[in-house]
């Protein structure tokens, strides 16, 4: 089982390296066609908006014999807002929140990756959001390898974190005639990767 529901009860248990990916060492590039950035935000208390990034880049360096090798580089353009809604899109690229034509770019660079045991890893690094860096940790689940009817060496992974988005300088919000407020500032990331080695 992976890390998703699962809760580590043996706080002694050793993280053992993943044989599939051990035998996967080396430099690979995000498909951004099939690969999700994602977000998940409680909207009035009630119910949650969920959006993604449409446009984005990113290269990782696998190295499955030592986990804590491995790196990922990831840059997101903030104009490629996608919540299903073009009237909230355009707040959210808007003074209020991501200020999008002073801060095109969001960025992801990993500092440390670690194995947890099995098809679940670890890895932190700095986020830069409206300029402003603070550290990042996803929780990996490795989907796999596989080669594609064009010849293409793939990997997929599967992630989640939290953020407090308040921690960026994204404060906006709205009160409630009910108490509460708008938008949650706890926000759910969400991750489906798929990444092509390089020749």
């Amino acid at each position: 089982m992976g890390i998703f529901g699962r809760k580590n009860t043996d706080e002694t248990a050793v993280a053992t390296v993943n044989p599939e990916l051990a035998a996967l060492t080396g430099d690979y590039t995000i498909d951004p066609a099939h690969s999700t950035f994602g977000f998940v935000a409680r909207h009035a208390m009630v119910t949650n908006v969920k959006g993604k990034f449409n446009d984005f880049t990113g290269s990782l360096h696998l190295d499955g014999a030592e986990p804590s090798k491995s790196t990922a580089s990831i840059d997101v353009t903030m104009d490629s807002i996608d919540t299903g809604s073009a009237d909230r899109d355009g707040h959210l690229k808007s003074a209020d929140f991501f200020k999008t034509d002073e801060f095109p770019t969001m960025t992801f660079r990993s500092t440390s990756t670690e194995a947890l045991g099995g098809e679940d890893y670890r890895i932190t690094g700095d986020l830069t959001i409206l300029g402003v860096t603070k550290p990042l940790t996803i929780d990996l689940e490795f989907n796999g390898a596989a080669k594609d009817p064009f010849g293409n060496e793939r990997v997929g992974f599967e992630g989640k974190a939290e953020i407090l988005r308040s921690d960026w300088g994204l404060t906006w919000n709205a009160a409630l005639e009910t108490g509460g407020v708008l938008v949650s500032d706890k926000i759910k990331l969400n991750f489906d990767i798929s990444a092509i080695k390089n020749a």
